[in-house]
């Protein structure tokens, strides 16, 4: 399965974080189609958690996107927590962890023919910096003196000072 959660401050400007971290983690992992669904239930889990949360305890929340079988599954870590009411077409459920933190989470399928294990990992392009691309291109370097270098340094060649 793959995962991505994010932490928050149960404060109103969380709903709007959410939304921007479930667009982020849906485009990441090819799934753009299920961001607007994803949004609105991550959205309306955090929206629930913040008007369910008591000044004088932690004020922290977890929301988290899984990847699992034939379903995205969205999560949300709260102390205090009310459910929203949900679609009758969804799963959803409710576990009381320790310390007093409630898992609320909601299985959203996933769209047909995809499982957990056909949506690709992300990947990254190598980027230069800036800085670097001012420099043009990259000079060509000897491996032996790289080497050298590393064994005067006592690096990592077998080297180190004799």
């Amino acid at each position: 399965a793959q995962v991505d959660d994010l932490t928050l401050i149960a404060l109103p400007t969380a709903v709007n974080c959410a939304d921007l971290f479930v667009r982020f983690t849906l485009g990441e992992w090819r799934l753009r189609n299920m961001t607007a669904e994803c949004s609105a239930v991550a959205c309306a889990l955090v929206e629930a958690a913040v008007e369910s949360a008591d000044p004088k305890t932690s004020r922290l929340i977890t929301l988290r996107l899984r990847l699992t079988g034939e379903y995205l599954v969205v999560e949300l870590e709260a102390a205090r927590f009310t459910m929203p009411p949900a679609s009758p077409d969804l799963r959803t459920g409710e576990l009381q962890l320790a310390g007093g933190v409630k898992l609320i989470w909601c299985e959203l399928p996933l769209p047909t023919g995809v499982n957990a294990t056909a949506v690709p990992l992300p990947r990254r392009e190598k980027r230069r910096s800036p800085a670097a691309e001012a420099l043009g291109d990259e000079p060509d370097v000897d491996p032996e003196l790289i080497q050298r270098i590393l064994f005067g340094l006592g690096g990592s060649m077998g080297g180190g000072p004799r």
